[in-house]
């Protein structure tokens, strides 16, 4: 399998106060790879270099064995990051519709395609974002995302807060969307329903790369060294 993505030595900071120090990850074509740490450690930071939203002071950011450490965000996103972000953040005043059509880029994944992986944001189709449920609206998180018809697919906290009948529909998802090859990078806290998922895990300390390894590997002595309260 060839690298989708390659995080090099990342070092990022916030003014002054630097948040990563020689951040190293790799996520494989048609890979799953769990990006772990407590809160704090330096996980939506990641995210967020990856996706270029924030600037790098070292290392290096290549995509599809492209360097992509200078692109601007939008024409990163053009390439075929596509992004869940942390709290959904979806267009509020926007219709359901509005909101999968305003990210749409040719591809497989189209309006119908979207609408029968998620039969509720058809029957929603004319709802604002703003009246929709946790639930709903993080499936449109993702729905929009796909909707970018990306090769690689950003997940920050995909199930924070939502009701468990809802976080399991969610995982499904997931899981159907890893099932048909597509590339995913995943953050998510609890470990029951993110590492049957994972082929490879990440675990963040501090900002550093403190541990990685197969899903298998991950033994309670590390993930109470590094997960535990």
């Amino acid at each position: 399998m060839t690298a989708v993505l390659e995080l090099e030595a990342l070092e990022v900071y916030y003014g002054a106060s630097q948040a990563l120090f020689g951040v190293n990850l790799e996520v494989r074509e048609g890979q799953a790879v769990a990006l772990m740490g407590r809160n704090g450690m330096g996980k939506t930071t990641t995210i967020a270099t990856t996706c270029r939203m924030l600037p790098l002071r070292g290392g290096a950011v290549r995509f599809g064995g492209r360097d992509i450490s200078a692109l601007p965000a939008f024409r990163a996103a053009r390439l075929g990051l596509g992004l869940v972000p942390e709290g959904r953040r979806c267009f509020p005043n926007l219709s359901v519709t509005e909101n999968l059509i305003a990210a749409a880029r040719p591809g497989p994944w189209d309006l119908a395609r979207v609408r029968a992986f998620f039969p509720r944001l058809q029957e929603r189709a004319d709802q604002l974002a703003a009246t929709l449920s946790g639930g709903e609206q993080q499936m449109l998180a993702i729905g929009r995302a796909l909707m970018t018809n990306p090769r690689l697919l950003l997940l920050d906290e995909a199930t924070e807060g939502l009701a468990p009948v809802i976080r399991q529909e969610i995982w499904s998802a997931i899981a159907s969307l890893k099932s048909e090859g597509l590339s995913l990078l995943m953050v998510d806290k609890t470990l029951s329903e993110i590492l049957p998922l994972a082929d490879h895990c990440v675990i963040l300390e501090r900002g550093q790369t403190a541990w990685q390894g197969k899903a298998k590997d991950l033994t309670e002595e590390i993930t109470d060294m590094y997960l535990g309260v």
